[in-house]
């Protein structure tokens, strides 16, 4: 009797990447019946949260064994009165669902080596005289986090130099700093390092930049770490009292789980590692911060932050440049000669005269021609300026 059904959850969105706290669920659970079965009910449980434990002892029930658990509802798929027997007769049914993730901050879905945060949804069906038939389906939940927030969108420098050689045998100083735009990444973005690497020593020096996860679990009380390495890139050799430099040194980010940085018993953090290869001696390295987010960045913001690094500058050589008072305007009557002057007055005596023969305002003689064509091209000026006395006026260009 137990193979007379077979019961699975499909979800409406299947190719999801994953839900985010507040958003709707939709989906049916299929029953596939063989004959016909009598069933008393079909819940549908939805748990999640988080969970620690030692190297391979994970367990196939995630939901009986969370140390911190963030989701917790059941729903009754089937609207019937309870202790009511229905019969299934022999063929496929879909009993959809649909429920809301709660609003509170879900923690992202995220498997490691000693512990996982996960969620699942299983459906349990309910036969007389029959155990119940329980079937589980994961559940996978992305928490955003946006990448354009301010505290992601600023550059994250780093520098740091040390002495290579021992007591009487030192042979120079090697140091680096290095720097990227901002601290905010998402999932197949480039990161684009700017360094400066001085090689003062008597060798020979390789500069590396990589991309590394680290794990953190917090399990009986001590914290145990993973660390491992995603993505690098190598630049060239530096010899011996030289100089390199990188103008935006491009490494790409692989996929990979987004930071998790509000959980109490797990965390997932990234970080860029710049470091030096010193033959004989140790790494010298220098680590900045990375979070690996979900929302990617607004390319108006992008361009805004581009603008403002090419032209941060120090302004306070124009408060030098610019006077404490500025100086007035001229004079009209100042800078024109006196027959100039009186030629001006004439004209604007002569308009009074003209408005007052009219009798209106100017503003009504300005409406009159509003929505005239404009005049005919000619070559021939047909309003030629007067001249005084009848005097042709010239005009002398200088060499």
């Amino acid at each position: 009797m137990c193979g007379a059904v077979t019961v699975s959850i499909i979800y409406e969105n299947e190719g999801k990447d994953g839900y985010c706290a507040g958003e709707s669920v939709t989906g049916y659970v299929l029953l596939e019946v063989l004959h016909e079965i009598p069933v008393l009910s079909l819940l549908l449980r939805v748990r999640g949260g988080a969970m620690t434990c030692k190297l391979g002892k994970h367990m196939e029930d995630a939901s009986e064994t969370f140390t911190e658990q963030y989701l917790n509802e059941e729903y009754n798929l089937l609207t019937e009165a309870a202790g009511e027997i229905l019969l299934f007769p022999a063929g496929k049914h879909k009993v959809p669902f649909r429920f809301q993730l709660p609003e509170s901050p879900l923690v992202t879905s995220f498997a490691g080596k000693y512990g996982k945060v996960y969620y699942q949804a299983t459906a349990v069906l309910k036969r007389p005289s029959l155990s119940s038939h329980t079937t589980h389906r994961e559940l996978r939940i992305l928490s955003p986090i946006n990448i354009n927030a301010p505290s992601l969108y600023i550059p994250v420098q780093r520098s740091k130099e040390v002495m290579v050689g021992c007591w009487f045998f030192q042979s120079g100083p090697i140091s680096v700093n290095a720097k990227i735009g901002r601290k905010g990444y998402c999932n197949g973005e480039a990161i684009h390092i700017y360094a400066d690497i001085e090689n003062g020593s008597s060798r020979l020096v390789v500069p590396k930049a990589a991309i590394y996860q680290t794990q953190s679990f917090l399990l009986d009380g001590k914290t145990r770490t993973v660390r491992q390495m995603l993505a690098s890139v190598r630049g060239n050799h530096i010899a011996s009292g030289s100089t390199d430099s990188w103008n935006g040194k491009a490494l790409k980010i692989p996929p990979v789980t987004p930071s998790i940085l509000e959980c109490n018993i797990i965390r997932v953090e990234y970080s860029l590692v710049v470091s030096i290869n010193i033959p004989g001696a140790k790494k010298l390295k220098v680590e900045l911060p990375l979070v690996i987010g979900t929302i990617p960045l607004n390319e108006f913001n992008c361009r805004n932050a581009s603008v403002a690094s090419q032209f941060s500058m120090d302004m306070s050589w124009l408060a030098l440049a610019l006077p404490e008072q500025p100086e007035a305007p001229p004079n009209y009557a100042a800078i024109v000669s006196e027959e100039d002057l009186s030629r001006d007055i004439c004209s604007i005596e002569e308009f009074g005269d003209i408005i007052e023969g009219l009798r209106c305002p100017p503003f009504a003689v300005i409406q009159e021609f509003r929505f005239q064509p404009p005049p005919l091209y000619s070559e021939v000026d047909p309003h030629p300026c007067p001249t005084i006395d009848g005097q042709n006026v010239s005009f002398t260009l200088g060499n």
